[in-house]
């Protein structure tokens, strides 16, 4: 797959600040069970100590409780659907999450807490940037794009959370802002 060039991607940001700033739809769901592997779920079920049950992240050996500000990845769909240039290959980026949502730090600062289905997650302030794995899937031009200075305001690379209330989540549920 052709790449984008930096200047097909700026001529999406306008459509990526459009996002809606205080509830957006759950758009896709996607556990990582090991490493490189993806399944695309319906519906999850978000857990205190597993994060979304059955992901890498609650089986990964290390001190799960030392971790949990890095729990969830959370996505903007409008990002993924972008950089990944087709709904199946949104699953590359790694992340759990992709929201119809503007996750940029203005709007979700850590400490942001957002009710989706059943369960309560908080922004953390863990950073979430581009990896090598990103630029080689989606092209150097993306990572440089996400890892901006705009893009690192916007985290369109995403953001982490952790889970305050455990529950199910489905494909179509929406985020809202909650109160503490």
């Amino acid at each position: 797959m052709k790449h984008l060039t930096r200047d097909e991607l700026d001529a999406g940001l306008a459509h990526i600040q459009a996002s809606p700033s205080d509830s957006g739809r759950l758009e896709m769901l996607v556990r990582r069970p090991r490493t490189d592997e993806r399944e695309v779920l319906e519906v999850g079920m978000l857990d205190l100590e597993a994060g979304l049950v059955g992901d890498k992240w609650g089986n990964s050996g290390r001190d799960s409780a030392e971790h949990l500000d890095m729990q969830l990845t959370l996505m903007n769909a409008r990002v993924a659907a972008l950089v990944a240039q087709s709904r199946e290959r949104w699953p590359l980026a790694g992340d759990q999450l992709y929201v119809d949502l503007d996750l940029g730090h203005e709007n979700l600062p850590p400490g942001t807490r957002l009710q989706l289905g059943e369960a309560l997650i908080e922004v953390t302030a863990a950073p979430h940037t581009g990896c090598r794995k990103f630029s080689a899937r989606f092209g150097k031009d993306a990572t440089h794009f996400v890892n901006s200075n705009q893009g690192r305001q916007l985290n369109l690379r995403g953001i982490n959370a952790r889970v305050i209330e455990p529950g199910t989540i489905r494909v179509g549920d929406i985020a809202r802002k909650s109160q503490p």
